[in-house]
Order: C-alpha cells, then structure tokens, then sequence
C-alpha cells in the first residue's frame, strides 16, 4: 500500500474512531496497572495521562504505596495537581479493580475525580461494572459511567 493510500486509509478509520485525552484513575496500588492502560490507549492513539506523582510509587509495595501516597496528598497537594491535569481531557478511565476483597472497588479519591470529570463534562469510562456502594450509588449513577467490561476499544 502507497503512502497516499495509507494515509487515506488512518483517515478514513479516524472518522469512526475519536481520539480522546484520557486521565487514568483509580487507587495508587494500581500504579503499575494504570501505567499498561495508559501505554494501551496510547497504541490506540490516545493520549492517556496519569498523575505525575505516579513515579514514586512503580515497582514498591502495598504498604509503601500507601506511605507515599499520604506524604503526596498532605503535603504536596496531589488532589489540585491532578485536578489541573484534568483540565482540557476529554475523558476519564477508572481502573476500578478488585481490592482489599471489595469487587470493583473505587475509593474515595477515585470518587473525587469521577466528580471533577462530571463537571469539567468530560466521558466516564470504567473498566468494570460499578461496586455496589450503596452510599455513593446515586451519584454514580447520575454521573453516567460507562461501563466497558475491560474492553478498551469501546472507548469512543
């Protein structure tokens, strides 16, 4: 295939395929797991972003995740700082992932930043169903996730 002809082609198939700016949330003991996301939306020709603390915490422990994690949030502002990163997205990916035996668990954080995307009007993509939390099931369902079933080409 000529260059003229592939480039047709990448246009043709763009049409029906929309490149979005995607942040990747969910609990910081998914690092490492939000990180393969991110690099597989941007093979789909997104670009996916994480928080830029991330970098601290690849590779370590549960428990020194959870050290870090607390050190980021009091003392350098990491929920304004993906706050400002979320700016001009287009969408969020919730990686809500099983934890601490909690099905599709999303954390009180996680739940901050499906609100800031709610208001900034960007798309709620989770990666599975919705736990069943019942004190958070009404906002949830007012912010319209939707639900891909881990299937990362539905996000359009």
């Amino acid at each position: 295939m000529g260059g003229l002809q592939k480039t047709a082609l990448i246009n043709k198939l763009k049409i029906n395929y929309i490149i979005m700016k995607i942040g990747i949330i969910g609990s910081m003991q998914f690092t490492d797991k939000m990180l393969e996301y991110r690099d597989a939306l941007n093979r789909f020709g997104h670009e996916a972003f994480v928080t830029d603390l991330h970098k601290t915490m690849v590779g370590k422990s549960a428990e020194e995740i959870e050290e870090i994690k607390l050190h980021q949030k009091n003392n350098m502002d990491a929920i304004r700082e993906f706050w400002r990163m979320m700016q001009g997205a287009d969408a969020v990916l919730i990686l809500n992932l099983d934890k601490n035996g909690v099905q599709n668990y999303i954390g009180a954080n996680t739940f901050l930043e499906i609100g800031f995307a709610h208001v900034l009007n960007q798309k709620i993509f989770a990666l599975n169903p919705m736990p069943d939390f019942p004190y958070i099931s009404t906002e949830m369902d007012a912010m319209r996730p939707i639900v891909i079933d881990g299937d990362l080409t539905r996000i359009k």
